[in-house]
């Protein structure tokens, strides 16, 4: 096998794959891109779970993708992980069907001009023709989506077709014949099949590259069968890599793929080589082709489905035991875990583990925002990527809070129970808010390490003026909220006005520098953003203020009630806005 055969070995390997992700993703945009939202619903119950997950990896061919998929559902907390192991159960049956496919390049030219219609050569032209007129000349997206389809097909075919011819001089080669039969040993067989796959990260094409060899006649049933069993555990790699930064149920979910393939190898392959031990199976030494390497491939890994589909709960135990809780996510999910349903019809528990639900919500904003503030002026990868999953954690408190508050309005409240209800309806799209605009800070201050940018000294004081106030009226908002405090809220939009009006100084004072030359423009759009961010954050801390006393008085006229204010009508609130723009102020 000359640099010649080995280059075309390499460029059909590359179509191949690239045939499979174009006629996967091709069907998977045909079906609509419903089939994340058919995986949600439909997998409630471990069958349904198994044959969800055969169908869908049947259509995008590849039990890695279904698998991912899985474990970002579980690591948003959409997904068990006992309903995702039948998931991954049914996707490493359903990839095997890409060997099907392929065994349709082993159709040789024949007496029967329909035999001779469905040779490789023959259904690769036509298929390719149909599918290049239907993406050039047709018009609505579906079709171009067909065309991609059967481009795709077309593609994986030439690319078998091509692995085929290259590795048809391995035939004569000794030096091949030798080494496959190293192969049986079934240990060794295993090892080399899994470190194909961890390099190809595509167990399709593995069994491909495998069913191409088999064309040389080289390849028995006693080298094939340990290799496939190897191509099953290496396939687990991309899903393990996926789930570096998951939660502790999505690497689960991630660990268990790897489970079920080491556990379906070491108890088939235990039973298959006792028995053959004593019975000495006669077919080990016969060759095997495109399709029995097919079948062998899809009969063990329906014999492991079969076999631990039962143990699903037993499945989860162990990885359960494997990879401990995480304290930290435990505590991030403890207050919305006990939003419980049954409580509804006792709206006053409901209502107290809401308010705790929602206070501890405020808690993670602020701390996030304290974090994006901690960034901007030491910037470090580990405080941003934490930042990026508080805020996961923050935007599932709103959307159980929501849901959960939401099905209260319909019991038998009190007035009082209301108003309670009324206040974190308010509060929790603004503690969101908070956290959504922590991520957008958190943004900025790496794009300012990125670029390597430092503030001028006088824009370096304002920062500290303005992030000093922010964090204040933060603290004030949050406290006022958890402590119900009228008094501490009253506080809140005094300051924020103050910070509104440092926010409008600070640009025109960074606008002169602009112009001087003293400030960069790339200084002037990222300090124009902190500046922006800072005045949001600020308008939801009064949010949050205004809701807290209105609520109090029995007041629900927000434009009213600030208008009061903003004209002096109230004297705490003078008296408060000349504290904190005195103590704020740029001016020393």
């Amino acid at each position: 096998m000359g640099i010649t055969d080995v280059i075309s070995l390499l460029g059909g390997v590359s179509l191949f794959l690239f045939g499979m992700l174009l006629m996967g993703e091709g069907l998977k945009t045909v079906a609509g891109n419903k089939l994340e939202l058919v995986l949600y619903k439909l997998s409630s119950t471990p069958l349904k779970g198994v044959l969800l997950g055969t169908g869908i990896t049947a259509i995008i061919q590849s039990s890695s993708a279904t698998s991912i998929m899985v474990v970002g559902f579980v690591n948003s907390g959409m997904m068990k992980v006992k309903h995702a192991i039948g998931i991954v159960l049914g996707a490493i049956l359903g990839t095997s069907i890409t060997g099907w496919i392929v065994c349709l390049s082993s159709i040789s030219d024949g007496s029967s001009h329909f035999i001779k219609l469905l040779s490789t050569v023959t259904l690769t032209g036509i298929i390719a023709v149909i599918g290049i007129i239907m993406r050039m000349f047709c018009k609505k997206r579906i079709h171009h989506n067909i065309g991609n389809i059967l481009m795709g097909f077309a593609v994986l075919m030439t690319g078998m077709s091509a692995m085929s011819v290259a590795v048809s001089p391995l035939r004569e080669s000794a030096f091949f014949l030798n080494a496959l039969t190293s192969f049986k040993n079934p240990i060794i067989g295993i090892i080399v099949g899994m470190l194909f796959t961890c390099v190809l990260q595509s167990a399709s094409a593995t069994v491909g590259i495998l069913q191409a060899l088999s064309m040389t006649g080289a390849i028995t049933f006693e080298i094939a069968f340990p290799l496939i069993m190897g191509i099953a555990i290496g396939a687990a790699l991309p899903v393990l890599f996926s789930a570096i930064e998951a939660s502790v149920a999505g690497k689960r979910v991630a660990l268990v793929y790897l489970i079920i393939d080491l556990i379906g190898v070491i108890v088939i392959s235990g039973i298959f080589y006792v028995l053959n031990h004593f019975l000495a199976f006669s077919f080990m030494t016969a060759t095997v082709n495109m399709v029995s390497i097919a079948l062998i491939n899809t009969l063990f890994r329906l014999a492991t489905v079969i076999l631990l589909t039962p143990f699903i709960k037993v499945l989860e135990k162990i990885v359960t035991f494997i990879i401990k809780d995480n304290p930290e996510e435990l505590e991030d999910n403890a207050e919305i875990e006990r939003l419980e349903e049954r409580f509804v019809s006792h709206p006053a528990i409901a209502i107290e583990q809401s308010n705790n639900a929602v206070c501890s919500m405020a808690i993670k904003a602020r701390k996030n925002l304290s974090r994006a503030i901690s960034i901007i002026y030491e910037y470090s990868d580990e405080t941003f990527e934490k930042i990026q999953v508080k805020e996961q954690v923050i935007d599932k408190y709103e959307d159980k809070l929501g849901t959960y508050l939401v099905k209260l309005t319909g019991a038998d409240l009190s007035a009082s129970q209301s108003r309670d209800i009324s206040k974190i309806l308010h509060a929790i799209g603004d503690f969101e808010r908070i956290a959504d605009h922590a991520v957008n800070l958190s943004l900025t201050a790496r794009e300012i390490d990125q670029k390597k940018l430092t503030f001028s000294k006088e824009a370096q004081e304002e920062l500290d003026i303005i992030t000093s106030a922010l964090s204040e009226v933060v603290i004030l908002a949050t406290d006022s909220f958890i402590n119900n405090d009228i008094e501490m809220a009253k506080k809140v939009e005094p300051l924020e006005q103050v910070i509104d009006s440092l926010c409008d100084e600070i640009k025109m004072r960074h606008i002169r520098r602009v112009q001087t030359g003293s400030c960069s423009l790339d200084h002037g759009f990222v300090f124009n953003d902190l500046l922006t961010n800072f005045e949001r954050i600020a308008d939801h801390c009064s949010n949050i203020a205004v809701a807290i006393i209105e609520l109090d008085k029995d007041l629900f006229d927000t434009h009213e009630y600030l208008s009061d204010i903003k004209t002096a009508k109230d004297k705490d609130f003078s008296e408060a806005f000349a504290y904190y723009s005195d103590k704020y102020s740029l001016i020393k």
